[in-house]
């Protein structure tokens, strides 16, 4: 099995790992959507945990992905390869600071238990503090770097013809719309759990899907990958010439 293969095995299942780790902010969303959820997340300690935990996987993931396909990337355009870490790194940072700041509510959570009513006011006022960091952090922000990261890497699929052709426009075209989410949930707060945004975000998750069973059944088209290699050969004979 050649580098390029293994490359697109190991790229394919962090993009499932990515894909289920995004399920952490739906675990904890009923928690944290209820009046009391400073009582709350402690009574669910264990369910805000595996929240955090799968958040910080996706996070991992998410940048592992942009970083796995950075050495096959650059071969057709480093800049975007490059701008593809970089923003899906943006991603990971805003997304492992949503965790921390879920685990931050839990310790919340268990000491506001204990404190007495003078001391309610100030609990409530971190509390809140705390859920809007994990609300801009993971639901808006963290997609903002997410967008702008697969949008590069889709368009150099799409000029490279790495996978099909159909699999990166369609590519092209989820991701713009979970970026129109991102940006109406920014400037409306609206749910971001709500039908629009759902359906604006669903055809980018069967991509992802989609494209994860590309590469490790499939791999990156051999033919790219071959034609790009004459061309460089070529490239070098020239030089030398």
């Amino acid at each position: 099995m050649n580098t390029d293969r293994k490359t697109a095995i190991i790229v394919g299942v962090l993009f499932l790992l990515g894909f289920a780790g995004a399920f952490g902010p739906v675990f904890v969303k009923p928690i944290l959507d209820d009046p009391s959820y400073l009582v709350k997340i402690f009574e669910n300690k264990n369910t805000v945990m595996v929240g955090a935990l799968s958040q910080s996987i996706m996070a991992l993931a998410c940048a592992g992905i942009a970083i796995g396909l950075y050495p096959i990337l650059k071969k057709h355009n480093e800049s975007l390869a490059l701008g593809a870490v970089g923003f899906r790194i943006i991603e990971n940072v805003f997304q492992i600071v949503a965790a921390l700041a879920l685990l931050s509510l839990l310790t919340l959570s268990q000491e506001s238990v204990k404190a007495d009513s003078l001391a309610a006011s100030a609990f409530q006022a971190a509390g809140a503090s705390l859920h809007a960091v994990h609300f801009w952090s993971a639901l808006v922000l963290g997609h903002f770097g997410f967008c702008l990261g697969a949008l590069m890497y889709y368009y150099v699929f799409y000029r490279s013809n790495l996978i099909p052709r159909w699999l990166s426009g369609w590519g092209i075209v989820a991701i713009i719309l979970h970026l129109t989410g991102a940006i109406i949930t920014m400037f409306t707060q609206i749910d971001p759990f709500s039908t629009s945004t759902y359906l604006l975000s669903l055809p980018i998750g069967l991509n992802e899907l989609t494209l994860a069973g590309w590469l490790i059944v499939k791999g990156f088209n051999p033919s790219a990958i071959a034609s790009l290699s004459a061309k460089t050969a070529m490239n070098e004979l020239l030089s030398v010439a």
